[in-house]
């Protein structure tokens, strides 16, 4: 059934492919998550698990998720309903489509208030605020920022006027543009400041603390860890992979695409790391501080290095970045859907979409100030969606992707798409699609559920 043709556009190239999706895996998780669960869970012992889990969930799973878009080459929704067609199963497994679509549109929606408050720090940076700050009013003054209404509403207005104007651009002249611009700017960030890092004199350090192989550090707890990241950071289970794969060129590898993709994540993930923990270590303080390292820690942490000015500038530069990039992968796979499915221009859907979560996000980030009474289900709005998208709709999501792929679309037509030329390692990617992923997913989901 292949459609040689999609109505958005296509990627100049499988590197496109690559550094676009690449920069959806990229966001704040990377920044500030994965170098404190490394050093929690036994470093590099837990690495080694973590990249176990790459390959034996992630991986299948996001080549699943690419193969749906490139076969069908439409939304999320409409991709998943085209191939059940197509394998004479039944349309309703789009909802695995439409699962992830909504869940991005959630997420953006609240991921827009803390790219707001990077903003807000890359001005303070640039603006030399941020100089002669203590741990205490390093704390002050993000306390502060989430009590202004009025500051947060400004920076998340114009974090979704710049995300939804990118996108209104379409494929080509917006998606693939910001791309080629952006990821070669985060990347020579990520060089610069690793350099900056590794002269330090906390560099080793911070190296023992990643890599150290402390194996009875490994728990059950650990291992839950490692997988649910595995499955989290690659933007799995959103639609945000599939919608970039129906944009792929079609002689261009998915196996080796999608692996390249898993390795960049997780050296960028890595070289954050041994970026930020030279910082925090020479100042003594606690690297497992959560969000709280980026806001509080780091700027204290900047003042007292030589060139702090310039490093925290380069810094919150490069999570901005980050930001806008896997901001962008969010809301694609709602644009289209609205393209497809009420047959409007892009710049129509844009308009729709960013109202939406613009005023959605508003009600979000009352959660911290003006709507901080309100709770729903012993929630604030601000947590309820964090908790609704990513303990419910994104592993739901993704083990419908694994059953529908591995239970419901011919083998025909996975063995045309994926053009994997040695059947060993197709049938190996079957199996760990079939059982391996949806039963993974499937444990992170009910862990998730207890929290």
């Amino acid at each position: 059934m292949s459609i040689a043709q999609t109505i958005h556009g296509s990627w100049a190239s499988r590197w496109v492919f690559i550094f676009a999706a690449t920069g959806s895996a990229v966001g704040l998780g990377n920044i500030w998550k994965f170098p404190y669960i490394v050093g929690l869970h036994g470093g590099g012992a837990f690495v080694l698990l973590y990249l176990g889990c790459i390959l034996t969930v992630g991986v299948p799973l996001m080549m699943a998720e690419v193969l749906i878009g490139r076969r069908a080459r439409l939304s999320p929704v409409n991709a998943v309903a085209a191939l059940a067609r197509e394998s004479g199963r039944n349309e309703r497994w789009q909802i695995a489509g439409g699962m992830g679509v909504l869940a991005g549109v959630l997420i953006f929606s609240f991921y827009s208030v803390v790219a707001g408050w990077v903003l807000e720090y890359v001005l303070a940076s640039s603006r030399g605020e941020l100089i002669d700050i203590g741990h205490v009013q390093a704390s002050e003054r993000f306390n502060s920022l989430l009590a202004d209404p009025r500051t947060m509403f400004g920076w998340h207005s114009l974090f979704v006027l710049v995300v939804m104007s990118i996108l209104a651009a379409g494929v080509v002249q917006g998606l693939e543009r910001a791309t080629r611009l952006i990821m070669p700017a985060l990347f020579a960030l990520l060089v610069v400041l690793l350099g900056y890092s590794a002269t330090s004199g906390y560099f080793g350090q911070a190296w023992n603390f990643l890599f150290s192989f402390e194996t009875r550090q490994l728990s059950w707890e650990g291992a839950l860890a490692a997988l649910g990241h595995a499955f989290f950071t690659l933007s799995l289970g959103m639609g945000a992979i599939m919608v970039y794969g129906s944009y792929m060129p079609k002689n261009a590898s998915i196996s080796g695409a999608v692996l390249t993709v898993a390795a960049l994540d997780t050296v960028v993930a890595l070289v954050a790391s041994l970026i930020i923990y030279p910082i925090v270590f020479s100042t003594g303080v606690d690297p497992a501080v959560g969000p709280g390292l980026m806001f509080i820690t780091l700027p204290v942490a900047f003042d007292h290095m030589p060139g702090g000015q310039v490093i925290g500038l380069l810094f919150f530069g490069l999570v901005a970045l980050a930001a806008i990039t896997s901001a962008i992968s969010l809301m694609e796979p709602a644009v289209a859907f609205l393209v497809e499915h009420l047959e409007i221009g892009r710049i129509q859907s844009c308009a729709l979409l960013g109202a939406a979560v613009w005023l959605l996000g508003t009600v979000a980030l009352g959660s911290f100030n003006v709507l901080s009474g309100i709770e729903l289900f012993d929630r604030n709005i601000y947590n309820l969606l964090d908790y609704v998208t990513a303990n419910i709709l994104l592993p739901l999501g993704g083990i419908l992707v694994a059953l529908f792929v591995g239970w419901q679309v011919k083998r025909s037509a996975l063995r045309s798409e994926l053009a994997i030329s040695n059947s060993v390692l197709f049938k190996v990617w079957y199996l760990l699609i079939r059982f391996v992923a949806p039963v993974a997913i499937g444990v992170v989901f009910l862990q998730n559920l207890k929290a």
